[in-house]
């Protein structure tokens, strides 16, 4: 059986992937959902047009990614996608930021990410395609957002380097790095620290439809990196062009407009 694997799917990117999934993607047979919320992904299965089998998991625990693990050698899928966007950040400085929330991050966005992948590779074939859901912070520096932006860079780098390795097996690895998104979750949960004017807008934020759509269709065509949307592309550029005390200037600006 084809299937599909998505974290995060109990919200945001990771629930418009699998409703785009289940219209678009037609060798996809089945998708395994997986969140931490049980109420979500039940909701979700009734609402999808596809099979979707809901997992409950928490993919910072050991003991989830070893039940995962199990499962898959159990019953030997053929995983046609995987799309890592289980995934958080907080907003604030290394004040306001706690150690806790830190670790969570890093636990989330890095090992989880990594931990799936590693645990789904050998059940991909020729074709198969890896969606790991970075951001437009993996460019640069970003004080205020120093830690998250640090995962999401590590994510791009693991995501590039891997894509490099599977090209041999025609396995696909796209960095899906997008701007800020407005109907997601993402935006009130990093900003709930001491101070929630550490970023007073969100402009030219984009909609999770769009997102989806534009990063799912660059994986089709195979390209490592995602960047959906003219902001991401021009910010994409930019990091390249100024130095990073340059890129941290501007956004220093633009935070406080």
């Amino acid at each position: 059986m084809k299937i599909a694997v998505v974290t995060g799917a109990s919200s945001g990117l990771g629930w418009e992937f699998i409703r785009q999934i289940a219209k678009k993607d037609s060798e996809v047979e089945e998708i395994w959902a997986i969140a931490r919320r049980k109420e979500r992904l039940l909701k979700l299965r009734e609402e999808c047009p596809l099979t979707v089998r809901p997992f409950v998991m928490d993919l910072t625990q050991e003991e989830s990614i070893r039940e995962l693990e199990e499962i898959l050698e159990k019953e030997k899928p053929d995983i046609s996608i995987l799309v890592n966007a289980a995934g958080f950040g907080k907003v604030g400085d290394y004040r306001q930021v706690n150690r806790q929330e830190c670790d969570a991050m890093i636990a989330i966005n890095c090992r989880a990410a990594v931990d799936v992948t590693m645990v789904c590779l050998p059940y991909m074939k020729e074709k198969s395609r890896i969606l790991e859901v970075c951001s437009t912070a993996a460019f640069q520096p970003f004080p205020r957002l120093n830690v998250y932006a640090a995962t999401k860079a590590f994510l791009y780098r693991y995501s590039r380097a891997l894509a490099v390795e599977l090209r041999r097996q025609k396995i696909t690895v796209t960095a899906v790095c997008p701007y800020w998104i407005k109907d997601t979750e993402f935006i009130s949960i990093a900003k709930k620290t001491d101070n929630e004017r550490e970023i007073r807008h969100f402009p030219l934020a984009s909609r999770c439809k769009n997102v989806v759509a534009w990063a799912l269709h660059d994986s089709r065509l195979g390209l490592p990196v995602s960047t959906p949307g003219p902001v991401c592309m021009i910010h994409r550029i930019a990091a390249k062009i100024f130095p990073s005390e340059i890129m941290m200037g501007i956004w220093a600006f633009l935070r406080r407009m």
